[in-house]
């Protein structure tokens, strides 16, 4: 071998096993931007061959709840997205709930503190909200700690602690300088120190770790190889790249995800509508249609195609093809995406999804009787082509199952319609729905549409009090099929009723 040759351990040659992590605060419900970064996170897992994580990030226990865990297990599994590691699932970097791993983030940050790379801080809330109105009325150009307890003497220290047991532990950062990360998106960014909250908390008077050491920590303990993480933690990227630093660890690759905007341009809220997942699942959005529309939110195969089963996506997603510009996610769009879904199941499938809301909202009994489920069944083909969520079935057809009150006048009148009129179109139904089920649809189209020529009506002024008599409502499965199952005696019956109502406003 050549003298400056060194031998290589084949081992280093060979690629990296991607390991990345969804790491939510268990403080809310989860929300579409959190989702379609575990949605990301999961996929590029799954792309590359490697190991999704899940951890809970639970050390701000003040606003940590038993529901929202909860949630974020539930919303998961709905999905489809299953952790290789996790709480539930275990693995070879457990704990994956941080309050269970406190005794490292302690041992880390006395490391920092014994190699003078952090200190204690000994300063009271009311020393430091002190500083900060001082430091406002000076219109000073730093707001936030001003490193008083950053060169305190031992002997000083054992002062300060009778009064004070329990001080922080604050990360030194020399305000001088800056800090450059690369992101797999954006490319370089840099980030002044002093543009960085001076000294920061590292752990806290309660012994807990801020999100920036145990963060940095975990995902070093646990391999993590690529963070996949919102936008808006690029101000955090700088700070995380210097504790990296500071203990002496290569950090992960960076991506920085487009933010998940509404059509206004502005950061997705409550404002726009729901935002929770849980939300769209009780509207009745499928999880299929879901997943693949938010793996849409940012992120696109060709430009083009938009449909794809979840098996397809850990297939051809990428990191290449995200969009750095925001994703913009369109409630319209989503609805059209489970209608599309919604038309893709078998009737058996689709009677099971449609019956818990149909119990629900007390259409049918809890269990369905034989007829209510015989009812269900032949309803199917008219209404599957019409549903956008699988909540809009209860009032779509009500109507079949329970009787209805007679509408009134107003309710019966299109616009610009008269009560005559009215009269009219109830009068001609009246002996027109006898042949439904006689002849071919077609035919009784042509029926009405000749009738509502000699009339002078247009088709849909003829044909709106006759679907209102019927459903009580403008919105109802197609008119003759609602007839057919709603048989022609109840059907003349409700036309006989909303016909007296006619005759009362024409008198």
């Amino acid at each position: 071998m050549h003298p400056l040759t060194t031998a290589i351990n084949p081992s280093i040659l060979a690629p990296m096993k991607t390991r990345v992590r969804y790491a939510p605060s268990p403080t809310g419900l989860q929300h579409i931007g959190g989702v379609r970064t575990a949605i990301f996170n999961y996929l590029f897992a799954r792309a590359t061959g490697g190991s999704f994580i899940l951890r809970v990030e639970d050390t701000d226990q003040a606003r940590t709840t038993p529901e929202a865990m909860n949630d974020l297990f539930e919303t998961l599994e709905w999905l489809g997205i299953e952790p290789d590691e996790g709480p539930a699932k275990g693995g070879d970097f457990g704990p994956y709930i941080q309050s269970e791993r406190q005794e490292l983030y302690t041992q880390y940050a006395e490391q920092l503190v014994s190699e003078g790379k952090a200190y204690r801080c000994y300063c009271t809330s009311e020393r430091l909200d002190q500083l900060r109105e001082e430091q406002k009325a000076n219109k000073s150009s730093v707001i936030g700690y001003d490193g008083h307890c950053r060169e305190l003497t031992p002997e000083q220290e054992a002062e300060l602690v009778k009064s004070n047991p329990n001080p922080v532990i604050r990360f030194k950062i020399d305000p001088r300088g800056s800090t450059t990360f690369h992101d797999e998106l954006m490319g370089d960014i840099t980030r002044k120190h002093k543009d960085i909250s001076p000294d920061p908390v590292m752990l806290k008077a309660d012994g807990f770790p801020t999100y920036h050491l145990a963060n940095v920590i975990d995902d070093h303990l646990m391999e993590i190889t690529h963070i996949l993480r919102a936008q808006e933690w690029i101000p955090s990227g700088p700070l995380h790249v210097l504790l990296y630093q500071a203990f002496g660890w290569e950090p992960p690759k960076y991506c920085h995800l487009p933010m998940v905007m509404g059509k206004d341009g502005q950061k997705l809220s409550k404002r726009h509508g729901s935002t929770s997942v849980i939300e769209f699942r009780k509207q009745g959005c499928l999880p299929e249609a879901l997943l693949n529309y938010v793996s849409l939110v940012g992120w696109s195969f060709d430009g083009e195609r938009e449909f794809f089963t979840k098996d397809e996506l850990e297939k051809v997603f990428s990191l290449e093809k995200i969009n750095t510009s925001p994703g913009v996610f369109d409630y319209k769009k989503l609805e059209w995406f489970n209608g599309q879904y919604i038309r893709k199941l078998t009737p058996e499938q689709l009677q099971y999804e449609l019956l818990p809301y149909l119990q629900e909202a007390k259409v049918v009994a809890t269990p369905p009787t034989g007829d209510e489920l015989g009812m269900v069944q032949n309803m199917l083909p008219l209404v599957q082509e019409r549903l956008k969520y699988l909540s809009d079935i209860a009032p779509m057809v009500r109507f079949l199952f329970k009787d209805i009150e007679t509408p009134s006048l107003e309710d019966l009148t299109p616009k610009k319609g008269t009560p005559e009129g009215v009269l009219q179109a109830l009068q001609v139904a009246e002996a027109l729905v006898p042949q439904v089920g006689t002849i071919s649809e077609d035919e009784l189209n042509d029926l009405f549409r000749a009738k509502a020529e000699e009339l002078g009506m247009k088709l849909g002024s003829l044909m709106m009090p006759l679907r209102i008599a019927l459903s009580g409502s403008s919105v109802s499965p197609p008119l003759f099929g609602s007839i057919e199952l709603l048989g022609i005696e109840k059907s003349l019956e409700r036309v006989a009723a909303a016909k007296v109502v006619a005759e009362q406003g024409v008198s």
